[in-house]
């Protein structure tokens, strides 16, 4: 029944005299999206976007997968008709009727829109008179103009796209429109959530995990591949950069005060980070901490972090409760996978009583002690990392 998609976005018709560069990123990242699906038609016409459907195609399939592309406000399925002359076009509303409510026992209201301004009939016009048909066709509506249970939407261009169902889109900014950043990411619940929520704003992710064998298992590396796939799902393809920590942590571990080490590992964590996001042209760093959830995520804490970055780094989660993470892993669907019982490297190595207010001048003297070996270990796991592509 449906051969269209009408997309709505909101923030994109904000943008002014750059509003088509924001257009057309939406279009490439619906077109990535609906790819392996079929060949599906993506255009714009006159401020909206359409999306036209090949003849032999999976409706819901293609609606799970609009929900997923940033920038989209609501996207609506639509029937298309070719033959706008007054009888045809209300035949075709009268028959979409008919096939979307077989009870036609409710209320409602025309919205029509007269893109085409050589159409012989004007919006209001359409509308009443559109009304007047649906009335005499079927004798159990009732108009209601206030707040009806239908609204049915008649759109007339090039072709006419009928219309009253609106499915809600992820919102946001397309994929690509603003940059790209380095998401450090674990097998836990913040940081999957963090590349999805800065990938909302329009920000392209790469990503990088901190794999410790054999204090860390090859299922907790496949944990972090699959929360990178469910990821990708919103982010579209991304890197994700394997990275063997384990002499470096085992190094610190012997070298430096035990109640240091979340902290002088992080920094090194965060060194290596910003190295492949300078390699990938990244613009920034993506964590998902939260302020005070643990006691390597104080203020003082992160400060420590920072300090050995060059680049800015990104905390969409750093306001939020756990409750308020885990409620959007559910919904982007990588709670289940997070909590998966493979301890990540960080949790290896964490101390009994990590300190949670470090002093910068200690932590610098501290790595002073790494000197002798460190460089050469941080060479060999750049060296030896693992690229992996995430489609």
């Amino acid at each position: 029944m449906f051969k269209a998609f009408l997309i709505k976005y909101a923030e994109i018709g904000l943008k002014g005299n750059n509003r088509y560069l924001f257009e057309n990123a939406l279009c490439d990242r619906i077109k990535d999206a609906l790819k392996p699906l079929g060949t599906f038609r993506v255009f714009k016409e006159q401020g909206r976007v359409f999306v036209e459907c090949p003849e032999d195609y999976d409706y819901e399939e293609t609606v799970e997968a609009l929900k997923r592309v940033f920038g989209i406000s609501s996207f609506c399925p639509v029937v298309t008709v070719a033959d706008t002359d007054w009888e045809s076009l209300t035949k075709a509303v009268g028959d979409y009727v008919e096939a979307m409510y077989p009870d036609a026992d409710f209320t409602f209201k025309v919205f029509a829109k007269r893109a085409d301004k050589n159409y012989p009939i004007s919006s209001p016009d359409i509308c009443g008179m559109m009304g007047a048909y649906l009335l005499g066709r079927f004798p159990n509506l009732k108009v209601d103009v206030h707040n009806p249970e239908v609204s049915l939407n008649v759109e007339i261009r090039t072709k006419a796209y009928i219309y009253s169902v609106e499915i809600p889109g992820p919102g946001g900014m397309p994929v690509g429109s603003n940059g790209k950043a380095m998401l450090l990411l674990s097998g836990g619940i913040d940081s999957p959530v963090a590349g999805y929520m800065i990938a909302k704003r329009g920000v392209s992710v790469d990503a990088v995990y901190f794999h410790a064998p054999p204090y860390t298992s090859e299922r907790a590396k496949q944990k972090v591949i699959d929360l990178a796939k469910k990821i990708s799902r919103y982010a579209g393809r991304m890197k994700l950069f394997v990275v063997n920590f384990t002499d470096i942590q085992l190094y610190i571990y012997d070298q430096c005060p035990h109640d240091e080490l979340t902290i002088i590992m992080r920094r090194y964590m965060m060194r290596i980070a910003e190295h492949f996001a300078k390699q990938e042209n990244c613009l920034g760093l993506i964590t998902g901490e939260s302020l005070g959830q643990v006691a390597s995520q104080t203020m003082q804490s992160l400060a420590a972090t920072n300090e050995v970055c060059t680049m800015p780094v990104y905390r969409p989660l750093i306001a939020f409760d756990k409750k308020d993470i885990v409620e959007i892993a559910e919904t982007i669907d990588t709670y289940e996978t997070s909590i998966q019982p493979y301890e990540d490297c960080c949790t290896i190595f964490v101390a009994k009583h990590p300190v949670t207010k470090p002093n910068l001048k200690k932590i610098r003297h501290s790595e002073r002690k790494l000197e002798e070996k460190i460089d050469e270990l941080l060479e060999t796991a750049l060296k030896t990392v693992e690229i992996i592509e995430i489609e």
